[in-house]
C-alpha cells in the first residue's frame, strides 16, 4: 500500500530530529575538546609566566680539546660555554684566534692571557721580560716544561771556552717545534725565558756568537 503524504512527512520529521540530535552531540563534543584545549593552553601560559627568567650569563671561549703548548689557535680549537654572570675567570683574552699557546690547555679550560705568548707571561715575575732564546739542540728543549727554572750556558765553538749566560731563568713558554724551525730554516727550538732587563743585551749577544745549552736548576 503506497505511503500517504502524511506518512512521508512524519518520517521526514523523525529523520530530521535524529539529525539534529546527532549534530548537537557532535557540536557538544567539539566544544568540550575546545574547552579542554583552551584550559590546557591557559595552564601552560600560567606556568611560563611563573617560571623565573634565565639568569644572565657571559659567553667564554674555552679549549674544545686538550691543546699542547705552542698551538696556534684556530676556530676548531675553541668552543663557547656560558658562565653565570660575574663568575667567568679574570684576564680572558677577547681575541685568541691566531695566538700561540704558551702552555698546554685542558679541554674546557678558558683562554686567559697567561696561557698565551704575550707580555702577560711575566705576570708574577717582577723585573723580568719575556725573551725568546733559540737552543740549537731540540732534544734538550723537549725535556723542559713551562715553569721550570734553568741556567743557560754558552760555549765558544772556536776557543772551546764556556760561560754562564743566565741563571735561574723561568721557562715562560715553549713554542711548538714546527713553528720554531719555520723561521729561515734555523735549527733548534725557541724557549721563551724570563730575563732581567739588564741581561737582555748580553743574552742576545751570546745567542748569536755562542752555542747555547741549558741546565735545569730547579
Amino acid at each position: 500500500m503506497a505511503a500517504t503524504f502524511t506518512d512521508l512527512r512524519d518520517r521526514g520529521g523523525v529523520r530530521a530530529r535524529r539529525l539534529r540530535r546527532l549534530y548537537r552531540r557532535r557540536v557538544l563534543a567539539h566544544r568540550r575538546l575546545l574547552a579542554f584545549g583552551c584550559a590546557a593552553a591557559a595552564v601552560l601560559v600560567g606556568l611560563q609566566a611563573a617560571r623565573p627568567p634565565a639568569p644572565p650569563s657571559d659567553v667564554v671561549l674555552v679549549a674544545a680539546r686538550d691543546l699542547p703548548s705552542g698551538t696556534v689557535l684556530g676556530a676548531a680549537d675553541l668552543t663557547e660555554v656560558k658562565y653565570a654572570a660575574g663568575t667567568a675567570p679574570a684576564s680572558l683574552d677577547p681575541r685568541p684566534l691566531g695566538r700561540t699557546l704558551a702552555a698546554p690547555l685542558r679541554r674546557g679550560e678558558p683562554v686567559t692571557d697567561l696561557r698565551l705568548v704575550s707580555p702577560a707571561l711575566t705576570e708574577g715575575y717582577p723585573g723580568l721580560v719575556a725573551y725568546p732564546v733559540r737552543i740549537p739542540d731540540p732534544g734538550v728543549v723537549a725535556l723542559l716544561r713551562v715553569g721550570d727554572r734553568i741556567d743557560v750556558m754558552g760555549s765558544d765553538p772556536e776557543t772551546g771556552g764556556a760561560e754562564v749566560v743566565l741563571t735561574d731563568a723561568p721557562v715562560l713558554a715553549l713554542p711548538s717545534g714546527q713553528e720554531a724551525t719555520a723561521t729561515e730554516g734555523l735549527p733548534g727550538r725557541l724557549v721563551v725565558l724570563g730575563v732581567p732587563e739588564s741581561r737582555v743585551t748580553g743574552v742576545g749577544a751570546a745567542a748569536v756568537t755562542q752555542f747555547l745549552t741549558v741546565v735545569l736548576s730547579r
